[in-house]
Parts: structure tokens; C-alpha cells; sequence
């Protein structure tokens, strides 16, 4: 045994300076710190009910039944659109060796739950994957392409089970579909914190041939 530590989640490393790892080994494979579970399923109950809000018809307050009705969907979208993008920038982080947790936005749930109940709209912040270290350019890259690259191929998997489906089912993967690749274009805007700024500095050719298939999608799905 050489002496060192592997830790699972960076509020743990003991050292305080964090601006180097200091021999600390990164574990292999996904890994998911008790905390960032606990963001993870906090942001993903708050945005399911403001989505079932949404979804109702306005204003939603007087439609409580059918937010009620709306939750199953609601949470659906939110598995596949938020969840699986998150989890897609955690793993290329990790897969790098950097410390990869989401961490919940207090302030941006908060708000879309207010626009959610009480203009049943929906803008979300709901949190992001932190990175802890200095990726160069290229790795932020990769990392940041992740996301919208896995809502692209969620929304182009359950277009084909729409297209081959019909009753609940149609219904339900052409609503995924559409949640899916609205998320990948609204990620892909390269400005501000947006993923799209870190994937144009990187390849804009790559961000053009992204944004391009979404916009192509999204006005079909239209």
C-alpha cells in the first residue's frame, strides 16, 4: 500500500489548498457524494412540481387536479432532460480525474417554483456541475458538450419510439422528445454560463453542427 486515500467527494480532501490534488487518488467510475444526492433529488422534486404547474391548464392554482395528473409526465421530462444532461457533464469530468458534484441553485429553484404555481411558466437555474481543478480548453470542451449531446440523443431515441408508436406511449416520448432538444438549443446559446460559450470556444464547427441538427428537430417537432 502506498499510504494515499481515495475520496469520493471533494468536501472531503482534508488538504487546504485546493488548487492541487496533492497525491489524492481519483476513483474510478461514477461516484456520487452523499450531499450531492441529496441537491440532486431536492432540484429534481421542486422542478417536477413547478413542470406539473406548467403543464396545467392557467391559471394552475385552479387547476390542481390536473397538476396532480401532470406529476408522472412532469417527472418523466425531468429524468431524462435535466437528470441525464447533469449526469452526463458529471461523468466526462470524472473521467478526467476532476471532482465532478452538482450542486443545487437555492435561488433558481425557488424562482421557477414561483413562475411554475403562479404563472405556470417554467425558467429554470436549477444548479450545474461543478468542476474542481483547471481543465484545459479541450477537456472543458468535452465536458461541456456532454449535456446538450445526451439531450440530443434522448430527443432523437424517442422520436423514432413516437414515430413507431401510437396511444400514451406517441404521446408521451413525442413530449420527451421535445423537452429534450428544447434543452439542448437553450444550452447551446454560446453566451454567459451556458455550455454553448464553452463549446464555441472550443469547435465552433462542432457547436454549428449541434445547434444546426437542434434548430432542424426542434422546427419539425413544431
Amino acid at each position: 500500500m502506498n499510504g494515499r486515500k481515495t475520496y469520493y467527494s471533494f468536501h472531503d480532501v482534508p488538504f487546504k489548498d485546493k488548487d492541487h490534488y496533492n497525491g489524492v487518488i481519483q476513483p474510478s467510475g461514477i461516484k456520487f457524494s452523499k450531499q450531492e444526492i441529496i441537491h440532486i433529488l431536492i432540484a429534481m422534486t421542486i422542478l417536477t412540481i413547478a413542470f406539473s404547474f406548467a403543464f396545467a391548464q392557467y391559471p394552475p392554482l385552479s387547476h390542481i387536479n390536473e397538476v396532480i395528473g401532470f406529476l408522472p409526465l412532469s417527472f418523466l421530462a425531468i429524468v431524462t432532460a435535466f437528470l441525464c444532461h447533469e449526469i452526463a457533464h458529471k461523468y466526462v469530468g470524472q473521467k478526467f480525474g476532476y471532482w465532478s458534484e452538482f450542486r443545487m441553485y437555492p435561488q433558481g429553484l425557488l424562482f421557477a417554483l414561483f413562475l411554475g404555481v403562479i404563472a405556470g411558466i417554467v425558467f429554470a437555474a436549477p444548479g450545474a456541475v461543478q468542476i474542481f481543478g483547471t481543465p484545459n480548453r479541450d477537456e472543458m470542451g468535452k465536458i461541456a458538450v456532454a449535456g446538450p449531446s445526451a439531450n440530443l440523443v434522448l430527443c432523437l431515441i424517442f422520436l423514432i419510439i413516437w414515430f413507431f408508436s401510437d396511444g400514451i406511449i406517441s404521446s408521451i416520448s413525442f413530449f420527451i422528445s421535445y423537452i429534450n432538444v428544447f434543452l439542448s438549443l437553450f444550452n447551446l446559446l454560446p453566451f454567459g454560463p451556458f455550455d454553448g460559450l464553452k463549446i464555441f470556444r472550443w469547435k465552433k464547427e462542432l457547436w454549428g453542427l449541434l445547434i444546426g441538427i437542434d434548430i432542424i428537430i426542434f422546427l419539425i417537432i413544431l
